[in-house]
């Protein structure tokens, strides 16, 4: 069996990615791919933008397009006492079910296969996986940048200009998303309202409107422009004394 390893934060996961795996399964004879989304990568702390079980539950309504195509929990929050996972260790995880005629793939982009370098174990990774590199807008990549011993297979039939930064910019600002997202995805994202500027509650907003509302005489033109007078301090209540009433005697 051929298996691949296609990892990220997919966040979102779009069309792009699945036009990736599509053509990694074409070119390589794949029989599996695993989209495992990251739950705390390491090479990008606190820069996921969703949650990890709305990026996963969004992974699982795009995977059902090619029945080769699996959504997997392997790097959720809390599989390693909470720390982040490291590739290697996913890489080894899924090695541990793979017989030795099997062969393990890993998908990977051109900037992520630049830094493999300093990615944890890196060399340990070159000898358990085989790269499947994909490009990248942006990011050219040859021969001679490869790692000592890599093998690699170069997918240079993806060229698309959608990325996940572009599709949250796009939904930050209610521009149209046609074509970049699966319906699922796109109907998941517009029914949790994710990736959109935080709106203000109806208790915030009458504070603001009141906020906001010109007191009385301060407006300009209409009733009570103009300069205001000076209040003369408070004002003095003059109580009038009744006059006394006269006896019965004195009104005879």
């Amino acid at each position: 069996m051929n298996l691949a390893i296609f990892g990220g934060t997919f966040d979102p996961i779009h069309n792009a990615h699945l036009d990736v795996a599509r053509a990694a399964r074409r070119e390589c004879f794949l029989d599996r791919i695993l989209f495992i989304p990251a739950g705390q990568p390491p090479h990008k702390p606190g820069r996921c933008k969703a949650p990890y079980e709305h990026r996963f539950e969004m992974v699982k309504l795009a995977c059902p397009a090619h029945p080769s195509f699996e959504a997997s929990r392997l790097e959720a929050p809390g599989q390693d006492r909470g720390l982040p996972i490291y590739a290697i260790q996913t890489i080894r995880r899924v090695a541990s079910h793979l017989t030795t005629h099997d062969r393990l793939f890993f998908l990977i982009g051109t900037d992520a296969f630049r830094e493999l370098t300093t990615w944890y174990q890196w060399r340990h990774i070159v000898h358990d996986v085989e790269f499947i590199v994909v490009n990248r807008p942006g990011f050219q990549m040859d021969d001679s940048g490869v790692p000592p011993g890599a093998r690699v297979h170069w997918l240079r039939s993806i060229h698309s200009p959608i990325s996940s930064t572009e599709v949250r910019r796009r939904l930050r600002n209610g521009e149209s998303l046609h074509g970049w997202l699966p319906g699922g995805v796109a109907h998941y994202i517009g029914k949790h309202q994710l990736y959109r500027p935080p709106q203000p509650s109806k208790r915030t907003a009458k504070r603001a409107t009141r906020t906001r509302r010109p007191r009385r005489g301060s407006g300009v033109g209409g009733r009570g422009s103009g300069p205001q007078r000076q209040r003369a301090g408070p004002r003095r209540v003059v109580r009038r004394r009744r006059p006394a009433r006269r006896s019965r005697r004195a009104r005879r």
